[in-house]
């Protein structure tokens, strides 16, 4: 039996430099280690075939510490662990000071903020997600418009 197909998790470093060579859109799952409902998102949801295929084909997998102590250099600015936030603040960039965990957030090819999603979302959910972005449906309607034509 041939292992499951997993996630290709890459520092948010990593997914810059792969941008250069090949544009896509970058997932940046933001989650801390006491975090039960991230846990339970990396069981099920990011295990989940259709998942794994839908995010290996679309984008760039990021997996953010939000309490991380590491300086971390994108788009020539290094964000640092600010203890007063008792977070990192990439993380608190990437969610705009909502420091809800898991969140989920999309960036477009240029690490432009298309949306944050807090919360833990299960495979279906993820996978409706990850089709309205990784297909580029949001550059055409809104995604309310999109569940419509998905249900």
């Amino acid at each position: 039996m041939r292992p499951a197909p997993k996630i290709h998790w890459l520092t948010i470093e990593q997914a810059e430099e792969k941008l250069k060579q090949e544009p896509r859109k970058v997932l940046v799952d933001v989650y801390t280690d006491w975090c039960g409902w991230c846990k339970k998102m990396d069981k099920s949801t990011f295990t989940d075939p259709e998942v794994v295929a839908l995010i290996n084909k679309n984008f760039y997998a990021v997996k953010l510490d939000a309490e991380g102590d590491r300086p971390i250099t994108i788009k020539g600015q290094t964000f640092t662990f600010k203890p007063e936030y008792k977070a990192h603040e990439l993380a608190v960039a990437l969610l705009n000071g909502q420091m809800s965990f898991p969140t989920t957030v999309y960036l477009d090819e240029q690490l432009n903020m298309l949306t944050p999603v807090p919360g833990y979302l299960d495979a279906k959910n993820m996978s409706s997600i990850l089709r309205y972005f990784g297909e580029n449906h949001h550059q055409m309607m809104t995604w309310q418009e999109f569940e419509k034509t998905t249900k």
